[in-house]
């Protein structure tokens, strides 16, 4: 019995374990049979209960005469004094009669008043449910309204509750960020990835006879690694079938943004560095068969970038990490811009602009800032910047435009960085950049600023409070790559 009982915890453990493996490999195929999140499931009914008043629907019985009156003298005590006893306790029987009845009528109207009292509360509740669900219905629907016309808000609360929605097994952080870009129609979402102790560091356990044990079969550290890495791309490629799938085609590109958030085994501090950062199109990902993709390799078709080794954490480093509330721009930009006293920074000459670049780009920790006069098609290169974290020179750019930047410019930045033998550009601008740029930037090692990026960069590295002074297009669609950019009325 004993034997027998060792061997049943034995494939008990293993069983579990199994179950555990079969969970995480189904991340991504489960997520998806599940229908996607809208706003009619959202919509609420009041469940109200009906009206039970309890006791107080009961009313009391009457009291009876009946119950009271004595009963009359007969036969010879009629005679004997009966007639007047009868009398006397007739008289008390009327009293303690029409007292019980006074009390009755009483506790009537005490009742009655309790019953309507009761009433009037669960009328009042009812009105109240009623009331409250009409205006969370209301709400909806002008996030409904809201989401359809792209407003950030909108998109954002309810990319934030189709990502609440989704379940993971236990042991997966339910932390995220979202933020979305009316200009170019797509949405960042900062997603908390597992922890590499998701993947059990064990096969199976085996009963050893022998030594009456337990013993765990260790799973070996590649195949640990390998589906450590497989879980991270289900992970990114289940978020975005989510997002598309429940989205109407106002986000038009999704792009995930992978975090660990753990300790720095050198400095004890904590870090989250980036694993995986993939942005899709949802033409291009609405082409996929997910049922059937290898999800590595359907990374790598999406040119994502990801950790060369996600499981011992080595990070993908941008050269500069931005809160996601800061892609929105405000919208005060152009309406204040020359009713305050901020700086507008499209008003600014081309050598002033060029000089508060560089001081903000020294605030940040350059260690060199030389001015490059351009080579290249009117590029205009304005610093270097030495980073021992790229190995070489990181090469600054700086434009005042208010139009779309569009590919012209970033193309031209690969020249100068070419010319330059610049490991690294940076792009910044006070305007914005299509999406066409952007996907270019990323595979070319170019960082893009935008306006709304540079206005908090300044007020965070050098305590000053500006205006970019242009808004992107509301209307503007992120398939649009066919504008080149202009500069704006003073380059």
């Amino acid at each position: 019995m004993h034997l027998e009982k060792q061997q049943a915890t034995a494939e008990r453990r293993s069983a579990k374990v199994a179950k555990r493996i079969e969970e995480l490999d189904r991340i991504l195929i489960d997520a998806l049979k599940v229908r996607p999140l809208s706003f009619d499931d959202m919509r609420t009914t009041a469940s109200i209960a009906p009206f039970d008043p309890g006791r107080l629907a009961v009313a009391e019985p009457a009291p009876k005469w009946e119950e009271y009156a004595p009963l009359p003298p007969s036969g010879l005590s009629k005679y004997l004094g009966g007639q007047s006893r009868y009398e006397r306790a007739l008289l008390e029987a009327r009293e303690r009669f029409n007292s019980a009845v006074v009390h009755h009528q009483q506790r009537e109207k005490r009742r009655i008043s309790d019953l309507n009292s009761a009433r009037s509360a669960y009328d009042l509740h009812v009105a109240a449910s009623r009331t409250k669900v009409t205006a969370e219905n209301a709400r909806l629907s002008d996030l409904r309204r809201g989401l359809d016309a792209g407003q950030p808000e909108a998109v954002e609360w309810f990319v934030g509750k189709v990502l609440e929605k989704s379940t993971y097994p236990s042991g997966f952080p339910r932390m995220y960020q979202v933020a979305y870009r009316p200009e170019n129609r797509d949405l960042v979402v900062e997603f908390e990835l597992p922890p590499q102790s998701i993947i059990p560091d064990v096969r199976a356990y085996k009963y050893v006879k022998q030594r009456d044990a337990i013993d765990p079969v260790p799973r070996p550290q590649t195949e640990v690694k390998q589906r450590y890495a497989t879980l991270l791309a289900c992970v990114a490629l289940r978020t975005l079938h989510e997002i598309f799938t429940a989205t109407p085609d106002v986000v038009e590109a999704v792009v995930f943004n992978g975090r660990r958030n753990t300790i720095d085994q050198a400095t004890g501090k904590k870090v989250r560095p980036h694993l995986l950062s993939v942005q899709a199109e949802r033409n291009v990902f609405e082409e996929l068969v997910l049922a059937d993709v290898n999800p590595v390799a359907c990374l790598k078709r999406l040119n994502a970038l990801v950790s060369p080794n996600p499981y011992d954490l080595e990070a993908i480093e941008p050269f500069i990490t931005f809160d996601l509330k800061r892609f929105r721009f405000t919208e005060d930009m152009d309406v204040v811009s020359g009713l305050d006293s901020r700086r507008n920074l499209l008003k600014l000459s081309p050598t002033e602009f060029e000089h508060l670049v560089r001081e903000l780009f020294v605030a940040m920790g350059a260690e060199a800032w030389t001015t490059i006069p351009s080579k290249d098609g009117g590029v205009d290169a304005v610093a270097t910047s030495k980073n021992l974290f790229f190995g070489g020179v990181c090469l600054i750019q700086a434009k005042r435009w208010s139009g779309l930047v569009g590919l012209d410019a970033v193309h031209a930045l690969t020249g100068v960085m070419a010319d330059h033998n610049a490991t690294t550009g940076v792009l910044v601008t006070t305007s914005w950049f299509g999406r066409a740029s952007e996907q270019f930037a990323q595979r070319n090692r170019i960082t893009l600023i935008n306006g709304a990026e540079l206005k908090h960069l300044i007020k965070e590295y050098l305590n000053i409070d500006v205006i970019p002074g242009t808004t992107p297009p509301r209307n503007a669609r992120a398939s649009d790559n066919r504008q080149s950019g202009r500069p704006g009325p003073a380059q």
